[in-house]
């Protein structure tokens, strides 16, 4: 229900200050339920801290010595010709290796095209034009995944490529890794995975990992920011929603530019745009 009238005044059967107590209260709920596989609140938590991304790049990667030097999240990968990518977690180690985390709840998120097309949309983006294919950085994709997707039992299934003839790897400098959710152990690996499914940071192994979930599960600024993400996210939804019956009412081609704009709730430029990126496609 759209939200125009007073505070206090009231709507249908609850007052607007309700409707706001009563989402803010769903909010918390959901915040409570929220685990690190889950990955917008893990992309929030890992949000610049190197602390954290070192830490689980580490144990899957079984390299103690890594060191972050940066971590974004959320990165959108521009191709202007076909599909676009946004990578959970984009981090950069001390070698300059470039190293893409992907959590999946869903098996069919990772599937293994989706692996390979995150690998080439990195490689196209980090060289300059004209530079030497020779200065392209090693590549990690990393997708850890509730399941265990592979179905073998294993911990990790690192995939390269290699000469089928003799076995040996062909070093190119691309690595892709499934990291197994649903493994447990008391080893790094199964303890980091018990802690990627807890709600509870008073249940989890790694302190550096403990100390971001209790802060955005149990501190006021870091639960106003959660619900100021699930906020943003609501609005991002509705939004993509209203582009879509725009698009719709584009390919009709009866109805003005400045009704769609009316009716859908985006600005005259916006629709503008949406007619020229359908034109252009």
């Amino acid at each position: 229900m759209e939200i125009r009238k007073q505070k206090g005044k009231q709507v249908g059967r609850l007052t607007v200050t309700e409707q706001i107590d009563q989402k803010h209260q769903e909010d918390l709920q959901r915040l409570r339920g929220f685990r690190l596989l889950d990955d917008d609140f893990l992309t929030k938590c890992f949000e610049g801290d190197t602390a954290s991304i070192e830490l689980v790049l580490q144990i899957v990667l079984e390299k103690p010595d890594l060191k972050v030097l940066d971590v974004r999240t959320q990165v959108f990968v521009e191709n202007l010709l076909n599909r676009s990518v946004r990578l959970d977690i984009l981090a950069t180690d001390s070698t300059g290796a470039k190293l893409n985390v992907e959590v999946q709840r869903s098996d069919k998120g990772a599937g293994r095209k989706r692996a390979r097309y995150n690998s080439s949309m990195m490689d196209a983006n980090l060289l300059k034009k004209g530079e030497d294919f020779d200065k392209l950085p090693e590549t990690w994709v990393i997708f850890i995944t509730e399941n265990d997707v592979m179905g073998k039992g294993l911990p990790l299934y690192p995939i390269e490529r290699c000469f089928l003839g003799t076995g040996e790897r062909f070093e190119d400098g691309s690595h892709i890794l499934y990291v197994n959710g649903a493994y447990r152990s008391d080893t790094p690996i199964g303890k980091l995975m018990h802690d990627f499914s807890c709600t509870d940071a008073a249940d989890m192994y790694y302190g550096i990992l403990a100390d971001r979930v209790r802060f955005f599960k149990e501190s006021k600024e870091g639960i106003e920011i959660m619900c100021r993400a699930m906020e943003d996210m609501r609005n991002q939804t509705l939004k993509e929603g209203m582009i879509n019956v725009a698009k719709k009412m584009l390919e009709d081609g009866t109805i003005t530019l400045e009704k769609i704009a009316e009716f859908v709730g985006l600005s005259i430029d916006e629709v503008k745009k949406l007619k020229m990126d359908m034109i252009s496609k």
